[in-house]
């Protein structure tokens, strides 16, 4: 399998684990505290990807710009974004949690205005756009928004806008390896949480469960570490906007997990938002996947 289709594969693998990362967070945190959980899930994620660039003879570059721009990345993609949804998901169940911070394709598509003037996203990426819009009203309507706090559900959604955000930030690295910057982005993070775990969250006096080291391990090794690294490729290859909308591909996932492991309930009337969802998806992605493509967003 070569080419385009090697890349929706991708898209498909990493949609397959970022929406199985709303359980394992679901798991994680019910014994392990949020910044201790997502601190960790840093701490492991950059001790694979630093064994596996050392293996491939790959060295991290020493200059002021990368470092900054990998604190940059870290603070919109790894460290902001998944406390939030950490502790957005202490309120709201993970299939809620999933809708809600689903949105960043739609962040993505209006930031592609702000950031990308020259190549704005074409008609067809915007009627994608508003499907998926329709399908996570349709999701989160049914659901009835009452799974959890305002405060928490708001903090989902912040957690999607600054996925989005990242995106165009990280096209930044477009021409060096992949597992530079996802390397990178993590060590920034560990820097940054395990001190605000020890000065906020007493971790020395936690008592994890099996379940939840499991989970961490899982979320840090598949979820982070694997998926760093077709993030970064993808934002190279499909552009930002097609990248993003593996947030919605996540959506079947992530709820799939919920009600089959967690037991949470999703009624098949949002089958219907699925379903607008998917047809999202596949406008957003087309121009990536037609022959000789066009200019990426």
């Amino acid at each position: 399998m070569r080419g385009r289709s090697l890349e929706l594969l991708l898209l498909g693998l990493l949609s397959l684990l970022w929406g199985s990362s709303f359980a394992m967070i679901r798991v994680g945190i019910e014994t392990i505290p949020p910044i201790t959980l997502i601190g960790l899930r840093c701490v492991i994620a950059a001790l694979v990807l630093y064994a596996v660039l050392r293996w491939r003879g790959v060295a991290m570059p020493r200059d002021g710009a990368s470092w900054r721009a990998f604190l940059l990345q870290a603070m919109l993609a790894t460290v902001t974004p998944f406390v939030l949804i950490a502790w957005g998901s202490q309120q709201v169940s993970s299939s809620l949690a999933i809708i809600l911070a689903s949105t960043s394709p739609i962040f993505a598509f209006f930031l592609g205005f702000l950031f990308r003037r020259e190549a704005r996203p074409g008609w067809l990426k915007g009627l994608g756009t508003g499907l998926g819009i329709l399908g996570v009203a349709l999701i989160a309507g049914h659901q009835g928004l009452g799974g959890g706090s305002w405060p928490h559900m708001l903090a989902l959604v912040v957690s999607g806008a600054l996925f989005a955000w990242s995106g165009y930030t990280g096209r930044g690295f477009r021409d060096i390896d992949p597992m530079l910057p996802a390397l990178g982005a993590q060590i920034c993070g560990m820097a940054i949480l395990i001190p605000a775990s020890l000065l906020l969250e007493r971790p020395w006096a936690m008592q994890p469960s099996t379940n939840s080291l499991l989970a961490l391990l899982a979320l840090a090794v598949l979820a982070t570490a694997l998926a760093s690294v077709i993030w970064f490729r993808l934002l190279r290859t499909l552009g930002v906007v097609a990248t993003t909308a593996q947030a919605y591909l996540r959506l079947p996932v992530g709820t799939a997990i919920g009600v089959v492991f967690l037991g949470e309930s999703f009624p098949m009337i949002a089958v219907a938002g699925l379903v607008l969802v998917m047809a999202g998806v596949a406008m957003m992605t087309w121009p990536a996947a037609k022959a000789g493509g066009g200019r990426r967003q």
